[in-house]
């Protein structure tokens, strides 16, 4: 099949457009515009394989197993010209210091299939969670999706006004990108396996800007706390996941978090908040 041009998608704001999606398999790009097609890819965490599929019914795959990202980015390049598509995309990791290019990266290598998905069952429920948390909020809202730099599943609320220019900074991650994604104010909450001055996994709750006295505001639960170094309030995931009421343990913490960051940063709440969703049932006017 011929090549054709890749048209990436039109940019959306706070960079939503590029977001990972959690499936019943794994992980989704969703549909990507290509020419008069349109491409997706899944990682299935169950049967560890990267699968491409074409509007016009094109289809390939590859298995997703230890080898040198150099050679996955190898693998994958060849699959987009299967497919035929090829696809524009930077080829350096983002959020990561010292970020070698994909194609030279013969360094990193495992892939712990097991621990993989483990990982992906745990974003399942997290993202269950997460979006019940986000039916309570009528003001502008992120999807539940996983970011490509950090590694982290996350939720994002808005107060609807402008924030100071962020000072931008994160290691190989463009100043205008992270301006951009903090042009307005957000509490922002969600999971990632650890990694930086949190190196376990956790669950996350921070606000921008961060309102005076958000760092010493009593939240819940009792093992949450604020991580000076992050920047954030911090829940590890352990304390959810041998709770006798994971889901209240964890929605305690989104809410008691959001909570501080509302009221201290004067939101208008009663425009943007609502009670959270029940099933079948409309949210009453």
């Amino acid at each position: 099949m011929a090549n054709t041009g890749f048209d990436v998608r039109p940019g959306s704001n706070h960079s939503w457009h590029a977001t990972l999606y959690v499936t019943s398999r794994g992980l989704t790009t969703s549909l990507i515009p290509a020419g008069s097609r349109c491409v997706q890819f899944d990682f299935d965490l169950g049967d560890h394989t990267l699968i491409g599929t074409v509007t016009d019914g094109a289809m390939g795959s590859f298995l997703l197993e230890p080898m040198t990202v150099s050679e996955f980015h190898k693998r994958f390049l060849a699959l987009t010209d299967e497919l035929g598509v090829r696809i524009a995309f930077n080829g350096t990791p983002n959020e990561v210091a010292d970020a070698v290019p994909f194609a030279s990266d013969t360094t990193h290598k495992s892939y712990d299939a097991d621990a993989v998905n483990r990982f992906w069952r745990a974003l399942v429920q997290v993202d269950r969670v997460l979006k019940e948390f986000r039916t309570g909020f009528l003001g502008k809202a992120s999807p539940i999706h996983l970011f490509w730099g950090s590694f982290d599943l996350a939720v994002t609320r808005f107060s609807g006004r402008r924030a100071p220019m962020h000072p931008g900074g994160i290691p190989a991650l463009p100043d205008v990108v992270t301006r951009e994604a903090y042009s307005h104010e957000v509490s922002s909450a969600g999971f990632w396996p650890g990694g930086g001055p949190v190196d376990y996994p956790a669950f996350y709750s921070y606000a921008y800007p961060a309102p005076e006295a958000f760092s010493s505001q009593q939240v819940q639960p009792d093992e949450a706390f604020f991580d000076q170094s992050a920047g954030e309030f911090i829940l590890p995931y352990s304390a959810v996941r041998t709770a006798s009421d994971p889901d209240a343990r964890l929605m305690s913490f989104l809410e008691s978090t959001y909570d501080a960051a509302a009221r201290l940063g004067n939101w208008d709440r009663a425009a943007l908040e609502c009670p959270r969703g029940l099933a079948g049932i409309p949210r009453p006017l």
